[in-house]
Protein backbone atom coordinates (compact mmCIF):
# COMPACT_ATOMS: atom_id res chain seq x y z
CA UNK A 1 0.00 0.00 0.00
CA UNK A 2 1.28 3.38 -1.15
CA UNK A 3 0.67 6.85 0.34
CA UNK A 4 0.82 9.97 -1.05
CA UNK A 5 0.37 12.75 1.09
CA UNK A 6 -0.17 16.60 -0.28
CA UNK A 7 1.67 18.81 2.23
CA UNK A 8 4.24 20.74 1.86
CA UNK A 9 7.81 19.97 3.53
CA UNK A 10 7.64 21.48 6.79
CA UNK A 11 4.12 19.79 6.99
CA UNK A 12 5.29 16.90 5.67
CA UNK A 13 8.19 16.93 8.81
CA UNK A 14 5.34 17.47 11.52
CA UNK A 15 3.83 14.16 9.95
CA UNK A 16 7.13 12.29 10.36
CA UNK A 17 6.87 13.60 14.03
CA UNK A 18 3.52 12.55 14.71
CA UNK A 19 3.84 9.33 12.61
CA UNK A 20 6.96 8.81 14.81
CA UNK A 21 4.60 9.39 18.11
CA UNK A 22 2.01 7.06 16.97
CA UNK A 23 4.46 4.18 16.49
CA UNK A 24 5.90 4.88 20.12
CA UNK A 25 2.06 5.16 21.45
CA UNK A 26 1.27 1.80 19.96
CA UNK A 27 4.05 -0.01 20.73
CA UNK A 28 4.09 1.02 24.09
CA UNK A 29 0.27 -0.41 24.53
CA UNK A 30 -0.17 -3.64 24.12
CA UNK A 31 -3.87 -4.17 24.43
CA UNK A 32 -3.99 -2.00 21.12
CA UNK A 33 -0.88 -3.39 19.43
CA UNK A 34 -2.09 -6.90 20.31
CA UNK A 35 -5.02 -6.62 18.12
CA UNK A 36 -3.37 -4.92 14.87
CA UNK A 37 -2.73 -7.61 12.68
CA UNK A 38 1.89 -7.15 12.29
CA UNK A 39 1.23 -7.17 8.77
CA UNK A 40 -0.68 -3.99 8.94
CA UNK A 41 0.93 -2.31 11.29
CA UNK A 42 3.15 0.31 9.67
CA UNK A 43 -0.01 1.32 7.20
CA UNK A 44 -2.32 1.67 10.26
CA UNK A 45 0.27 4.27 11.82
CA UNK A 46 0.15 6.22 8.62
CA UNK A 47 -3.65 6.07 8.55
CA UNK A 48 -3.61 7.35 12.54
CA UNK A 49 -0.97 10.05 11.86
CA UNK A 50 -2.46 11.38 8.92
CA UNK A 51 -5.74 11.87 10.18
CA UNK A 52 -4.16 13.47 12.89
CA UNK A 53 -2.03 15.86 10.17
CA UNK A 54 -4.89 16.63 8.90
CA UNK A 55 -6.93 17.51 11.88
CA UNK A 56 -4.00 20.21 12.82
CA UNK A 57 -3.68 21.49 9.29
CA UNK A 58 -7.51 22.04 9.09
CA UNK A 59 -6.84 24.24 12.39
CA UNK A 60 -4.14 26.51 11.07
CA UNK A 61 -6.74 28.79 9.61
CA UNK A 62 -8.12 29.75 12.80
CA UNK A 63 -5.06 29.65 14.91
CA UNK A 64 -1.69 32.02 14.64
CA UNK A 65 0.57 30.13 16.70
CA UNK A 66 1.54 26.32 16.78
CA UNK A 67 1.55 26.22 20.53
CA UNK A 68 -1.84 27.48 20.73
CA UNK A 69 -3.15 25.37 17.26
CA UNK A 70 -2.12 22.31 19.49
CA UNK A 71 -3.57 23.53 22.53
CA UNK A 72 -6.87 24.16 20.82
CA UNK A 73 -6.76 20.33 18.91
CA UNK A 74 -5.99 18.94 22.52
CA UNK A 75 -8.61 20.74 24.47
CA UNK A 76 -10.97 19.66 21.49
CA UNK A 77 -9.82 16.19 21.47
CA UNK A 78 -10.15 15.99 25.82
CA UNK A 79 -13.58 17.67 25.50
CA UNK A 80 -15.82 15.41 23.17
CA UNK A 81 -16.81 18.38 20.20
CA UNK A 82 -17.82 17.87 16.74
CA UNK A 83 -14.04 18.50 15.68
CA UNK A 84 -13.17 15.72 17.30
CA UNK A 85 -16.01 13.39 16.47
CA UNK A 86 -15.01 14.59 13.21
CA UNK A 87 -11.59 12.78 13.29
CA UNK A 88 -12.46 10.24 15.79
CA UNK A 89 -15.17 9.14 13.51
CA UNK A 90 -13.22 8.97 10.40
CA UNK A 91 -10.15 7.64 11.90
CA UNK A 92 -13.09 4.34 13.10
CA UNK A 93 -14.70 4.90 9.93
CA UNK A 94 -10.86 4.11 7.87
CA UNK A 95 -9.61 1.75 9.96
CA UNK A 96 -12.45 -0.61 9.88
CA UNK A 97 -13.41 0.03 5.51
CA UNK A 98 -9.45 0.06 5.30
CA UNK A 99 -7.91 -2.52 7.73
CA UNK A 100 -11.08 -4.52 8.77
CA UNK A 101 -10.44 -3.57 12.20
CA UNK A 102 -13.00 -4.50 14.73
CA UNK A 103 -15.14 -1.31 16.34
CA UNK A 104 -13.76 -2.18 19.50
CA UNK A 105 -10.39 -2.07 18.46
CA UNK A 106 -10.93 1.44 16.19
CA UNK A 107 -12.48 2.71 19.27
CA UNK A 108 -9.71 2.21 21.55
CA UNK A 109 -7.29 3.84 19.24
CA UNK A 110 -9.63 6.49 18.55
CA UNK A 111 -9.91 7.13 22.41
CA UNK A 112 -6.04 7.07 22.86
CA UNK A 113 -5.84 10.00 20.19
CA UNK A 114 -5.95 12.62 22.95
CA UNK A 115 -3.06 10.82 24.59
CA UNK A 116 -0.90 11.68 21.48
CA UNK A 117 -1.75 14.89 21.22
CA UNK A 118 -0.86 15.57 24.97
CA UNK A 119 2.72 14.28 23.92
CA UNK A 120 2.69 16.15 20.55
CA UNK A 121 2.26 19.24 22.46
CA UNK A 122 4.52 18.29 25.36
CA UNK A 123 7.62 18.39 22.64
CA UNK A 124 9.43 20.63 25.00
CA UNK A 125 9.88 18.43 27.67
CA UNK A 126 12.89 18.61 29.95
CA UNK A 127 14.19 15.40 28.32
CA UNK A 128 14.40 16.78 24.92
CA UNK A 129 12.31 13.72 23.73
CA UNK A 130 8.99 15.75 22.11
CA UNK A 131 8.55 17.30 18.83
CA UNK A 132 8.33 20.93 17.63
CA UNK A 133 5.51 21.66 15.40
CA UNK A 134 5.89 23.58 12.58
CA UNK A 135 3.35 26.03 10.60
CA UNK A 136 3.43 26.23 6.94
Amino acid sequence: MSFTFPYSSKSNFMFEQILQLVKEHMDNNPQLSQNVPPEQADAIHKEIATHITNGLQNQQATTASAGGLLSQFENSLNSGNLLTSSISGGLIGSLGSKFGLSPAITGAIAASLPGLLQKFTHRNDPAGSGVTAVTS
